[in-house]
């Protein structure tokens, strides 16, 4: 049965700063590769209906795999609902993400709920790699640069 990884943060940075974080490509690939990867982000189409695909890269070995998928919802500063799928057929089925963003008083709080993890992937590499991510964002986000 496919696992579902639920992970919750807060952030020092407005909704729509964190929003932005998920949809530019180069923001992407600078925060989403847990540590010991690399990013390629190949195309980003960021509308309902649009189309993703990136390859995370072991920097180690240089084994990389491939995902993408389809926004289904985009909800600017509020929520964004894709789904990823492995090119991997050792990875079998979808997964489907869902990004909620609330506003508070210190900036952001983050929920981040992922469905239909294959089940080859431990749940706990799952939550490991998506702090190591949620950590690379909020040194992105946080920092107030008006230069």
């Amino acid at each position: 049965m496919p696992n579902t990884i639920r992970l919750h943060r807060v952030l020092a940075a407005s909704p729509e700063k964190v929003y932005r974080a998920f949809l530019e490509p180069d923001a992407l690939a600078k925060w989403l590769p847990p540590n010991g990867f690399a990013c390629t982000v190949h195309h980003l189409e960021p509308t309902v209906g649009g189309t993703h695909k990136m390859s995370f890269r072991n920097f180690t070995t240089g084994k990389s795999h491939a995902f993408g998928g389809n926004y289904l919802e985009l909800v600017p500063g509020e929520k964004l609902r894709y789904t990823d799928k492995f090119d991997d057929p050792n990875l079998p089925g979808e997964m489907e993400v869902t990004v909620t963003l609330k506003k508070v008083s210190v900036g952001t709080e983050l929920d981040v709920v992922q469905a239909g993890v294959p089940d080859v992937i431990p749940p706990e590499a799952c939550y490991l790699g998506w702090q190591e991510s949620l950590r690379n964002l909020a040194r992105l986000v946080e920092p107030e640069i008006n230069e």
